[in-house]
């Protein structure tokens, strides 16, 4: 057994590896890939080899995509890779892929939140989209989101839809998003092309090849910002999670509702707690994250989207009537595609709202208060330290303007109404003291 090879023999070894191969977070990625492909179940970072065998087999396909290096949702992919005896039986109807980089990825096919760490695609050997699964608000805790159960729900239903197919072809058709035409995968994009190719490197240093899911995301934010464009709500507020518009949902069903919250879209609609969502948009759903691809392709301003819920022995249609600015809604400060966007707008900074206490022991009961959680340090982030920014600063003024009550309502502002080059006016609150200081804007 490996771990009875002699101490003597590891350290020789250890010597004569490049210093790439002891870096632990590359040893993470080719252990996982020995571990993987040692089992033999699932297939190993080879798309066009798991649409083979689906189409030989007739089976559905999975395909998982995981960033291996993060940790932040280990626990769901360690039940997942341990077989958990819930799913175990269900995948095996699956034909299982792995894809742990994004290099060389047909973007027109995988069209997913680039913001997750755990991603998984339920599809056919025709291409066909039967769901998505994968959801996350939060940097570190998942559970909100995500389960084991709520992954073997989802399974169930792909296996469902897939026995349907073609008769419900029509329906699924728009769980595809458009033709990515311009830039057909991530290493195509002009900030990446020059330093990734379409594979992953095994034989350098691989996590210095990889592309990473939330560069996608990143270059597709920096490509309008290069372009001197504003940047869609569409593309800064991606995949709003359904809790943005009232629906609180069990995350080991498909879609069930737990919690209306009072005065959003979702309790003017008419949701109610126990209603099971069977359909949105005319889209069947497998999990949360298919409610967050409908509201992620709905257009807007005041879509109207028509749902389906099986509410006890009935079902009842109800509208969900997304208003203008309802993308706004959401929460993205957890995701890791809006540190660029602090970048250009904030110089580095990361913002959190003041609590109504402090609100009140400050006198700032009404306004801009955003106070200045971290400053970054180094290169470009370090913009607003430069500019006389410190930690704990809280900004009541930018631009002139007192009317952003959470930082992505001022990102926003910033990245799409000023330009790189320009400098804009905050006004800070320090120790009691108000400071004008000057932020500038960065590509």
């Amino acid at each position: 057994m490996r771990w009875l090879v002699s101490l003597s023999f590891v350290l020789v070894l250890a010597c004569s590896l490049p210093a790439f191969a002891q870096n632990p977070r590359d040893q993470k990625v080719r252990a996982d890939r020995e571990k993987v492909e040692t089992e033999g179940f699932w297939i190993y970072n080879d798309v066009a080899k798991g649409l083979a065998e689906a189409k030989k087999s007739g089976k559905p396909m999975l395909v998982v995509l995981r960033c291996i290096p993060c940790t932040e949702c280990v626990k769901l992919d360690d039940n997942l890779v341990d077989k958990d005896p819930r799913v175990r039986p269900l995948l095996e109807k699956y034909v299982c892929v792995r894809v742990v980089s994004t290099n060389g990825l047909d973007l027109s096919l995988f069209q997913y939140d680039y913001d997750q760490s755990f991603a998984g695609m339920l599809m056919n050997a025709e291409g066909a989209i039967y769901g998505r699964f994968g959801t996350r608000s939060d940097r570190v805790h998942w559970t909100d989101d995500v389960s084991i159960e709520g992954l073997a729900e989802a399974l169930k239903a792909g296996l469902a839809l897939h026995a349907d197919y073609p008769a419900n072809k029509e329906s699924l058709a728009a769980k595809r998003g458009p033709p990515a035409a311009e830039f057909p995968s991530p290493e195509k994009y002009p900030r990446l092309k020059d330093k990734y190719t379409d594979t992953i490197n095994y034989q350098g240093n691989v996590m210095q090849s990889c592309i990473h899911c939330h560069q996608i995301g990143d270059a597709q934010r920096q490509l309008y910002r290069d372009r001197k464009q504003p940047i869609p709500e569409e593309v800064l507020f991606s995949y709003p999670h359904p809790k943005s518009q009232g629906l609180i949902l069990d995350p080991k069903t498909c879609a069930t509702v737990v919690k209306v919250i009072p005065e959003t879209p979702a309790s003017q609609a008419g949701f109610a707690a126990g209603d099971v969502i069977r359909s949105l948009g005319g889209q069947p759903l497998v999990s949360m994250a298919d409610v967050q691809w409908v509201l992620h392709r709905t257009p807007a301003p005041g879509a109207e989207l028509k749902a389906v819920v099986q509410r006890g022995e009935k079902q009842v249609e109800l509208t969900l009537m997304l208003p203008k600015g309802w993308r706004r809604t959401d929460d993205i400060s957890w995701r890791a595609t809006t540190w660029p966007l602090r970048r250009m707008g904030l110089g580095g900074m990361k913002l959190e709202e003041l609590t109504p206490e402090d609100r009140t022991k400050l006198s700032l009961e009404k306004g801009m208060a955003l106070r200045a959680k971290h400053v970054g340090q180094f290169g470009a982030h370090a913009a607003a330290k430069n500019a006389g920014f410190v930690a704990g600063d809280i900004l009541i003024s930018f631009d002139g303007k007192q009317d952003f009550l959470r930082e992505a309502d001022l990102l926003t502002y910033a990245i799409n109404s000023r330009q790189p080059g320009e400098t804009v006016l905050v006004t800070v609150l320090r120790e009691g003291k108000q400071l004008e200081l000057k932020l500038p804007m960065q590509e």
